[in-house]
């Protein structure tokens, strides 16, 4: 594992049009209240995970329950949809986006609850299961591409040719307003987590893809505890698009091949997150893919099936050498928070 220390903020250039996150967590948790089927998830503690870190206490987060879709994710797009409905702009409208995995979840759900329509571009690498779960959810399907970026662009492009919605969970010079809104609801989770824990943790570890929901969490943390603890960003080695931006000082797009935490595999950081994370991150962590298999096969011994995308943050958290724990300062008195993101794969 590789580890990128951070000063707060790190310098980066090019981003004076992108904004901060938002950390409004009360707007987001009073709109999805609403929800018939919104749920406080729960905030588990991980004896078993604490040994084999050699900690105090490890507090999983887990969102594998959130609204009956498996993830997270369920509090992004469908929150941006819910708004669009409240504002009386969701009737009708098609919605399409590209996804590697929950977030097209979201947007198929969110469409079908509020009237409206969605198409998800996938890669030509994603699961023909998810496929199938997408258009259970009544979303056209559409495949293009190898890569994430590619079944995004082809994404885009329908959307300029059909008057379409484009919601991305990225964000981009230019495409900022609905990605914030949507990492907006994603702070929700936190703000949860910032109610159940006992004690302030001393270390969170975040996964990112493209920075959505490490940037959101990052961000409730430090306004509810200030510097108290250390946040470490973590990605698969094959996709360190936020590492590698924060290391060369501006955005920059990753070279790797398909990494099996597919969820997390994006070469290019969402600019709202790349932003947000320079402020607030301490350092961003690159695991391997067995690194990312060790953590879900921990996760899955200690009763919290995942996949290696949902349990990256419990991967880097053991995989740590001696030397990186002595960096980051965790010792057996050491507090954890990790969030679980979503089910098995």
């Amino acid at each position: 594992m590789e580890i990128l220390h951070s000063t707060r903020p790190a310098p980066l250039v090019g981003l004076d049009d992108i904004p901060m996150p938002s950390d409004d967590a009360p707007r987001a948790q009073a709109l999805v209240a609403r929800c018939p089927v919104a749920a406080v998830t729960p905030l588990e503690s991980s004896e078993a995970i604490a040994t084999q870190a050699g900690v105090s206490d490890v507090w999983i987060k887990d969102e594998r329950g959130r609204m009956g879709l498996g993830s997270f994710k369920a509090l992004g797009a469908a929150y941006v949809i819910a708004c669009d409905a409240q504002e009386g702009r969701a009737a009708a409208k098609t919605y399409v986006t590209a996804s590697a995995g929950n977030h097209g979840m979201s947007v198929a759900a969110g469409a079908k609850a509020f009237g409206a329509a969605s198409v998800v571009y996938i890669a030509q690498t994603v699961p023909e299961s998810f496929a199938s779960r997408l258009e259970q959810e009544g979303a056209q399907v559409i495949h293009e591409g190898e890569t994430y970026e590619d079944s995004l662009q082809a994404a885009e492009k329908a959307a300029d040719d059909n008057g379409w919605q484009l919601l991305s969970d990225g964000s981009w010079h230019g495409y900022t307003d609905l990605p914030h809104r949507l990492m907006e609801g994603y702070t929700v989770l936190m703000a949860e987590a910032i109610e159940q824990i006992p004690q302030v943790p001393t270390h969170i570890f975040l996964q990112a893809g493209v920075g959505g929901l490490a940037c959101a969490c990052a961000a409730l943390a430090r306004q509810a505890w200030g510097n108290a603890p250390q946040i470490i960003v973590v990605e698969p080695d094959a996709a360190p698009a936020l590492h590698g931006s924060v290391k060369a000082g501006k955005a920059v797009e990753s070279a790797g091949p398909v990494s099996d935490m597919g969820r997390l595999d994006c070469k290019m950081p969402s600019l709202i997150a790349l932003k947000g994370l320079a402020r607030d991150a301490d350092a961003f962590a690159l695991i391997s893919e067995a690194e990312g298999q060790a953590g879900a096969g921990l996760a899955m011994v200690a009763g919290m099936a995942s996949s290696p995308s949902g349990a990256a943050g419990i991967s880097a958290l053991i995989s740590l050498s001696e030397a990186q724990r002595d960096a980051l300062n965790i010792t057996a008195q050491s507090r954890i928070l990790c969030v679980l993101s979503e089910g098995p794969a």
